[in-house]
This record gives structure tokens, sequence and C-alpha cells, in this order.
């Protein structure tokens, strides 16, 4: 989606990972590297493999199940996209942790590792506002409780992928706003010849009728 020549699993390993190892010359395919789980706050040594592969797992933040009966239906292709490749809404995690998290949302599942919980929270707040998405009740008062513990928190620039259109479409361009009118002045001459020589002519020029 960020035209880097890379699939977005890889960039989320390249990106997140520390000690990063490539599988050839090109700053791509990420072979090994040390994951810092900031859900379950261990540290994960990751080697790509058949067999190992699975250990490191990329969750979305909001996850798409969610999403969909949360307003992303109503989403255009490129949108949906977009969200599914989002670097705001994806983490590389532990493949164990990722599993339990399932579709859950703030309400039925957050981090085990409890530090992490505010910054987690805001990145959903943060995916929800950018793709128009809605909260459950139950998911509003969670999300409502954790913040109020960490009143400090963030939540993070939206702006870390653009929203691609779908193939074909064109965005519609926003409304202009209207500037306001500037006041009229209102400048009184004993007659017109006065006027005319005063402005050159321009207008608008009324004579005034006095009772």
């Amino acid at each position: 989606m960020d035209r880097s020549g890379c699939d977005t699993h890889n960039d989320m390993h390249r990106t997140q990972l520390t000690d990063v190892v490539f599988a050839n010359s090109v700053p791509c395919k990420v072979a090994s590297g040390t994951l810092t789980d900031p859900y379950a706050a261990t540290l994960i040594r990751f080697v790509r493999g058949q067999q190992t592969n699975s250990l490191v797992q990329i969750d979305h933040v909001v996850a798409p199940s969610d999403a969909w009966r949360k307003g992303a239906q109503r989403l255009t292709a490129g949108e949906r996209a977009a969200f599914a490749n989002d670097p705001l809404n994806l983490q590389a995690t532990d493949g164990a942790t990722n599993a339990r998290k399932g579709a859950g949302d703030a309400a039925t599942w957050m981090p085990p590792n409890k530090s992490h919980g505010c910054s987690y929270v805001a990145r959903q707040i943060a995916v929800k506002a950018k793709y128009r998405l809605w909260v459950a009740r139950a998911g509003h008062g969670a999300m409502s409780r954790v913040p109020a513990a960490c009143p400090g928190q963030r939540v993070p620039a939206a702006a870390a992928a653009a929203v691609v259109p779908a193939r074909g479409t064109v965005p519609a361009p926003k409304p202009a706003i209207p500037k306001p009118a500037a006041p009229r002045t209102v400048v009184s001459y004993e007659d017109c010849a006065e006027a005319r020589a005063a402005t050159g002519g321009a207008g608008p020029a009324f004579r005034a009728i006095r009772t």
C-alpha cells in the first residue's frame, strides 16, 4: 500500500523488530530479528522458517471483523484495503497472544501487559476515528475507563497511512468554506461630481433623498 515494493507483513517486521537480518541484499524479507512484545512484555527472537513463522504474528489493533460490524461495510474497497494495511492499526506480537485476542474489542480483550493498556486504547481510538468506525456501548465504557488512569496519554497521529480510494474512483472534493463578507464602508460626498472625481467613477454610488 505504501508503494515500497515490500509487502506489509515484512514492513511490520522491519520496522517493529530490532537486530533485523534480511534474507538477501534487498532490505525487505526479514530472516530474523528481536521483538520486544508490548502486549505480553516478553522478548521474542524471531527466525523465519516453516515451524517458527507463527511465533510472531501481526495483530490488527482494531480487528477486521469488529471493524466490519461497526461501520467498515460502508467504506470503499480502497478504504478497506488501507485499513487492513495501515501501520497505525498493525502490531507485531506473540502468536499465542494474538490468537487469544481474536476479534475482541476493548471490552472483551486487553493486553496482558497492563502498562501497555493506555497506548493500546489510544491506538484503537485513533484507528476508529480515522476510518469513521463506531464503538459499542461496552467498548466505549472500557475505552473511557483506561484513559482515565493515564491522562497524559496522547492519541497517535492518524496520518501514518493515507486512505487510498478504490481503483477508478475519485474522492469527492471538500466543500469550500465561504469567506465572510467584508463590511461595507459608506462614504458621503457633497454631490455626484465630487463622488466621481474621488472614486474615479467606481461604484456603486447612491443619491441621498432628503425629506
